[in-house]
């Protein structure tokens, strides 16, 4: 029985031997695969790079400036007339546009407009449809 117990561990280190002689083999092996040109090691850093800027650029960045251009067209093309709404919600009439503010009607009191001056970059977009009852007194 002793024997047999001997025997056992005797294999076990015999394979266990074994095993790390091949696990050192197929290191070395992979070792050898591992070691690929420096052109390889370069595009296998670069392409994913340039993959993440690509898709950065067409899912942010582009629409983006598509975005500011529009607004920035918008905000030239103002005139005294435009019925515009301001980025904190109020509505008005432009009465008078100078260099980088906005003076817009607001409101009725009495028979002169109450008119209050932005900045040009408060204005969110301007009405294409002008609201009826305007001067409309609510009681």
């Amino acid at each position: 029985m002793l024997e047999n117990i001997l025997f056992g561990i005797s294999t076990a280190i015999a394979e266990s031997g074994a095993a790390s002689t091949a696990a050192s083999t197929t290191a070395t092996e992979g070792a050898e695969a591992a070691q690929m040109s420096p052109v390889a090691a370069l595009l296998q850093l670069v392409v994913p790079m340039a993959l993440m800027i690509a898709v950065f650029y067409f899912m942010l960045i582009r629409p983006q400036r598509k975005k500011d251009k529009k607004v920035k067209e918008m905000l030239n093309a103002l005139k005294k007339g435009d019925r515009v709404t301001t980025i904190g919600g109020i509505y008005g009439t432009i009465m008078n546009i100078k260099d980088e503010t906005i003076t817009l009607a607001v409101g009725q009191s009495g028979d002169k407009p109450t008119e209050m001056t932005v900045a040009r970059w408060a204005i969110r977009g301007v009405e294409e449809v002008s609201v009826e009852n305007d001067g409309e007194i609510l009681a």
